[in-house]
């Protein structure tokens, strides 16, 4: 990787990081400008929401059963805009669309898949805590023009690059092509993305957890037992819980921390969803030397079955994951 320095742009990185790639057609960059402008649009609605009227619910359910807030749809709607037109795209999956989008007519098509949580955490909008946008990308392997849910229903190790743009006191854009993990500042005066985290790495062992404890009841109760042993003083464990995903692993991808969204009596197989929450953030922990694993296998191998499958999700430094792993399975 050539030498860079904080303070280098967003589009310098990846065109100096990319263009020497075996097979480069420039798509993949101009696929990375293209997710970038539509987290400056997206940040720029987020923080004048209760000033442009984007505060509150739209007053239906998006096929998650969860109810659709304003910001979850401009968001949605603004990434897809940006990447239908750039030829670099074939297939756009959203968690907001049951179906797969495939690139207009008028468009040529890419050779990518974009997948998206394209407002994680959007339950905390009004409350002005972190939010954020969740995406994994795929190299298309099916044939013709149009992409195909086999392209993305995949092991997650297949994933050509993963990141999220993080709305929050500061917006950043974190990424990786699994060669180490990077951030990306913005400056609202200039209306750049600016490398602020240069290879970001997860230590081996942390003493910070993350997670909803009022579901402890309804776990496996060796999970409850481990979790109520970190209580224990002389261990130094502390709880750090945001509650929107995005937010509580960026917050353990810069501090050290693991995450755990256990199976519960509502959501037995889970509630994360594979494509777009859970295999993207676990390619940035391994590419940070971290972990990721629904209890029992990593993330990265597990294969979905349909676009918006769920899965458990264990997530951050190593040894942690590792011991949740253990208990589990003991």
């Amino acid at each position: 990787m050539p030498h860079f320095e904080e303070g280098t742009t967003l589009d310098r990185f990846l065109l100096d990081t990319m263009r020497a790639r075996p097979g480069a057609t420039g798509q993949l960059v101009t696929l990375l400008k293209q997710v970038a402008l539509a987290g400056k649009l997206v940040n720029a609605r987020v923080q004048r929401a209760g000033l442009a009227g984007m505060l509150g619910a739209v007053g239906g359910m998006n096929i998650q059963g969860e109810y659709v807030q304003k910001l979850d749809v401009y968001a949605n709607d603004t990434f897809k805009r940006a990447l239908e037109h750039a030829g670099v795209c074939c297939m756009i999956v959203s968690e907001e669309d049951e179906e797969q989008m495939l690139i207009p007519a008028d468009y040529e098509a890419g050779e990518y898949i974009f997948s998206m949580d394209p407002l994680d955490g959007s339950s905390n909008i009004d409350t002005n805590a972190s939010i954020g946008t969740i995406f994994g990308i795929h190299r298309k392997v099916s044939a013709g023009r149009d992409g195909a849910p086999a392209d993305v229903l995949r092991a997650g190790r297949e994933l050509v690059c993963a990141g999220y743009v993080l709305y929050g006191a500061g917006t950043m854009l974190v990424l990786s092509t699994g060669a180490g993990v990077h951030g990306f500042t913005l400056d609202p005066s200039v209306g750049e993305f600016f490398l602020s985290h240069l290879d970001i790495r997860l230590q081996p062992s942390t003493r910070a957890y993350s997670c909803n404890e009022a579901y402890s009841a309804q776990w496996d109760p060796r999970l409850q037992a481990w979790l109520a042993g970190l209580k224990e003083p002389s261990l130094g464990w502390s709880a750090r819980y945001i509650g929107s995903l995005v937010g509580d692993f960026h917050r353990n991808l810069v501090k050290g921390g693991v995450f755990l969204y256990p199976p519960t009596a509502k959501a037995r197989q889970g509630k994360l969803r594979m494509l777009y929450e859970a295999q993207p953030l676990a390619f940035l922990a391994e590419a940070a030397g971290g972990a990721a694993s629904d209890g029992h296998m990593p993330i990265l191998d597990k294969v979905p079955t349909s676009l918006h499958e769920r899965s458990p999700l264990y997530i951050g430094n190593a040894e942690a994951v590792a011991r949740i792993v253990e208990v589990l399975n003991s």
